[in-house]
């Protein structure tokens, strides 16, 4: 068994508040999660409006498969939100057991 961790960090340019940040990133967690069954959760930057880090996880019998899921989600974002920037993104994929 192997779990992918994903930082993927985001500036959301024409963002005004909170609510639209909130707005926004919840619809990015809800297409992820029903699109490719991983989770995903805001970790850091919660308190300012233009900056978003968004932490994904998924699990794999496969180190190949987990690597190609994290990095389907972050080519999910950029093809899908063009109007937010992506300031970066890392993955690590760690056998469990």
């Amino acid at each position: 068994m192997n779990v992918g961790v994903c930082q993927i960090e985001l500036r959301l340019p024409e963002n005004q508040s909170l609510k639209g940040k909130r707005r926004v990133i919840k619809s990015i967690i809800t297409r992820l999660h029903n699109n490719y069954n991983v989770s995903v959760a805001e970790i850091d930057n919660q308190g300012l409006w233009q900056l978003a880090t968004l932490g994904v996880t998924c699990v794999s019998n496969h180190r190949r498969h987990a690597d190609e899921t994290l990095s389907n989600v972050v080519k999910f974002i950029t093809q899908n939100y063009p109007d937010l920037e992506l300031l970066g993104s890392e993955i690590e994929i760690f056998p469990a057991f």
